[in-house]
């Protein structure tokens, strides 16, 4: 069995989330220890929190705002964030962020106020 895995993340099918749509590579079941994204944000971006994952942004395209509870900060190319569990976020402009998540995604994490 390899000890590495490989994704071509523009190849993976986009899904709907929250923030517009999500390319989701690894994961669960294989890798549940963590999850990588490639996501478009589209302008309607919904805030929304997990409870039990953390997230870190890494912008890869476009500038914005990301907002974190409430608070607004810019974002350009190459900016990276970490949102801790329990904060309520969503990314504003046409940007494309690059998603690291542990653990793995699961959609039964996504909480709406």
């Amino acid at each position: 069995m390899p000890r590495f895995a490989i994704a071509q993340l523009e190849t993976i099918p986009s899904v709907q989330c929250p923030c517009g749509t999500s390319r989701r590579a690894f994961g669960i079941p294989d890798h549940p220890n963590f999850s990588v994204h490639l996501v478009e944000i589209s302008v309607d971006a919904r805030t929304h929190y997990h409870k039990g994952l953390t997230e870190t942004y890494v912008i890869v395209e476009g500038e914005g705002w990301i907002e974190l509870d409430r608070v607004r900060v810019p974002v350009r190319p190459l900016t990276a964030i970490t949102i801790q569990p329990g904060c309520r976020h969503r990314a504003i402009g046409k940007l494309k962020v690059l998603n690291l998540v542990v653990p793995a995604f699961d959609p039964a994490d996504e909480h709406f106020d």
